[in-house]
């Protein structure tokens, strides 16, 4: 009866009817508390902290889709090690001593927190555009198969960002009527206008390899 009754809310409820997606203040302010994981200098305590935040922001992305989502989607969703599963004691123990390594070093500490934003980062907004375009399960809930499944996608989208030649569209920022600086500051212009380019096209190539990574699985599944 339960599972009937399941079904019909199914059938009723269109998963495009949710509430906006995250806006870039709410969404950077779940990267900003990523990012601080990263900062905790003991073994095991950042991750414990790292789920408890990709876990609040998985089930705020779903619940903005009107979906629900299971105790173990949310899980493989928030788990930082991937969705196979947490680290081992080995693991753990690894990347305590190679964070206390770097941290001698010198300013290569901040890469944990900049790791951990970014990832973070990634999870919502990957989620998001997955409910938003890619989804075609006509239930309500979101199960553990279909978390692995996006989990996997995301994954895969993080790394070849960064390892493949992902094409994405030129952003022209288009050219004012008249241009009344000397070349220094054209020159300089370009320099800073290049740099605070780099996020919004890291952003593009994300979503460019998600979007081919989901079309590949969309027949399997």
């Amino acid at each position: 009866m339960n599972e009937e009754r399941h079904d019909e809310i199914a059938e009723r409820v269109p998963t495009d009817l949710g509430r906006p997606e995250l806006g870039p203040g709410r969404l950077g302010t779940y990267a900003a508390l990523g990012a601080m994981t990263g900062a905790v200098p003991l073994p095991w305590l950042p991750d414990v902290v790292a789920r408890r935040i990709r876990g609040a922001l998985v089930h705020d992305v779903a619940s903005r889709h009107g979906l629900s989502i299971t105790p173990d989607a949310r899980k493989v969703l928030a788990e930082p090690a991937g969705p196979e599963g947490p680290r081992s004691f080995v693991g753990h123990a690894a990347q305590y001593l190679a964070g206390k390594l770097l941290a001698r070093i010198g300013p290569l500490w901040v890469l944990g927190p900049v790791r951990n934003g970014a990832e973070t980062f990634v999870l919502g907004h990957l989620m998001h555009r997955y409910l938003a375009r890619a989804r075609t399960e006509r239930s309500v809930r979101i199960d553990v198969d279909e978390a692995r499944t996006v989990r996997r996608a995301i994954d895969e989208a993080l790394l070849a960002t960064v390892t493949s030649d992902v094409h994405v569209a030129r952003d022209d920022g288009g050219h004012p009527p008249e241009d009344f600086r000397d070349s220094a500051t054209v020159l300089a212009d370009g320099v800073i206008i290049g740099a605070a380019s780099v996020p919004s096209w890291l952003v593009r190539r994300l979503e460019a390899a998600f979007d081919g990574v989901m079309a590949k699985a969309a027949p399997a599944r």
